[in-house]
């Protein structure tokens, strides 16, 4: 069983940073990818930035080049840094685990981000 709970959201100003935190436990030696996802009123949920048990990341091309994500095995900890926050970035944020054989198959309770103009 994996749990997944995110943080570290909250209100910030165009042009701002946040930095998410979504903390682990569990059979997390199951999950081959963590990700994050987010979803806006009225759209669809977007695969935001994925980083893989070796340390592959990839980027939506709306966040390339503002957004990192990263990973403390230490504290079973997955971080998404955001940068140059824009209004579009407005969304529930959701922390999710890729196992083998299974897919997106873990998800956490989410974290709300609300960029001002």
């Amino acid at each position: 069983q994996v749990q997944l709970v995110e943080s570290g959201g909250g209100l910030v100003q165009a042009g701002g940073s946040l930095r998410l935190s979504c903390a682990a436990s569990g059979s997390i030696f199951s999950i081959h990818t963590m990700g994050w996802y987010r979803q806006a009123p009225g759209k669809q949920r977007e695969l935001v930035a994925t980083i893989t048990s070796g340390g592959s990341t990839g980027y939506a091309d709306s966040v390339k080049g503002r957004f990192t994500i990263s990973r403390d095995n230490a504290k079973n900890t997955v971080y998404l840094q955001m940068n140059s926050l824009k209004p579009e970035d407005t969304a529930v944020y959701y922390c999710s685990g890729n196992v083998v054989g299974t897919g997106w198959g873990y998800w956490g309770q989410g974290t709300q981000v609300t960029v001002s103009s």
